[in-house]
């Protein structure tokens, strides 16, 4: 018994420390710009440890129709670094909070060759086994129509079954009281005959006709 509770122990010994190691990082799947506004690009991740002071950020940014990716930004040792050779050395601004474990990025003024492919890494060490994640831009002179109208529509769905679900809560609670006030009318109606009847009491036999001769 003793010899298989040691080996238990050294086996979970041996995975805890494996999955405490791994970090989920989380961004957005697509984003809609505008020309010449500004967009926050958000970054932040998951990790079984408190947030360590050593705490990292990396973005990449890949154009469409590039195979290549270039280094834009990096945060480390509580300091941010802008690539000062890329397209947004002028036009990126950190506004993420690493104790938060938020490491977004504002891109400002943008333009169309701003279209591609962001990638953020994290690492939170010990923390550092995960699998970076990216968000593609999309600038636009103007919002697309296709994107309004898919926005409007899942709005309008939402609140329809918000509504729906209000109806049918305040539909199923009218019945049920209406329910029990038939169920009480109906019993108290019930106890005021039978005790009517029991006042009563029970009705003498008619007496017998005399027959006059």
């Amino acid at each position: 018994m003793l010899t298989f509770l040691a080996l238990a122990s050294v086996v979970l010994l041996g995975i805890v420390p494996e999955q405490s190691q791994a970090i989920v990082i989380y961004t957005g799947w697509e984003r809609h710009g505008l020309v010449g506004s500004d967009i926050r690009l958000s970054c932040s991740f998951f990790s079984w440890r408190w947030t360590s002071e050593d705490v990292t950020f990396s973005w990449t940014y890949r154009p469409d129709g590039s195979r290549d990716s270039i280094s834009i930004f990096h945060y480390t040792s509580g300091v941010a670094y802008v690539d000062n050779k890329g397209p947004f050395r002028d036009r990126l601004e950190f506004v993420g909070n690493p104790g938060r474990r938020d490491g977004s990025i504002l891109l400002k003024n943008l333009d169309f060759n701003d279209n591609g492919t962001f990638t953020c890494d994290a690492k939170n060490p010990p923390d550092i086994v995960g699998r970076p994640s990216s968000v593609r831009l999309l600038v636009f002179e103007k919002v697309p129509i296709q994107a309004g109208v898919i926005t409007g529509a899942i709005i309008g769905v939402v609140l329809g079954l918000l509504v729906l679900i209000v109806v049918i809560y305040y539909l199923m609670r009218f019945l049920v009281a209406r329910r029990v006030f038939s169920l009480s009318v109906s019993k108290h109606g019930k106890k005021k005959k039978e005790g009517s009847q029991q006042r009563q009491g029970p009705v003498p036999p008619a007496e017998p006709s005399k027959i006059k001769v």
